[in-house]
């Protein structure tokens, strides 16, 4: 099973997404087991700008590796505050930094409340090994 790091600060989902609630805005991005899964991050291409909606568990944009395509989903619904516009240059900041310079979006959330729905540091881990099984 993957020991990938598990930043017990954040929020997670089931797609191998985090969410870091900052003030009124949570940046979001992928996790270590999502990049170790990925491989060597070719191509992130985020599909919306500042000023639009995201719906929770809606497409937001793609990442692309050597081995595959994956689509990026948007943890919890907002409107996009900033996008990352360092990964268009540099995708390997994912691999590089997957919790710090490679986050992807920054939303602020419609429902505050809604990363309380999201796995806490502990459901993820207990789901990477359920996933592993």
């Amino acid at each position: 099973m993957s020991e990938a790091k598990v930043p017990d600060d954040l929020r997670y989902t089931k797609d191998h997404e985090w969410a870091r609630p900052g003030g009124a805005e949570v940046a979001v991005g992928v996790t270590a087991f999502a990049v170790e899964q990925l491989g060597d991050v070719t191509l992130v291409s985020i599909d919306v700008k500042v000023g639009d909606t995201v719906t929770a568990g809606k497409a937001f944009g793609t990442i692309e590796s050597v081995k595959t395509l994956s689509d990026l989903f948007a943890p919890i619904a907002g409107k996009v505050v900033h996008v990352n516009d360092a990964l268009t240059g540099k995708p390997e900041l994912v691999n590089e930094d997957c919790y710090g310079k490679a986050w992807m979006i920054s939303l602020a959330p419609t429902d505050p409340k809604a990363l309380g729905a999201l796995m806490d540091a502990s459901a993820y881990r207990e789901h990477l090994k359920a996933e592993a099984h």
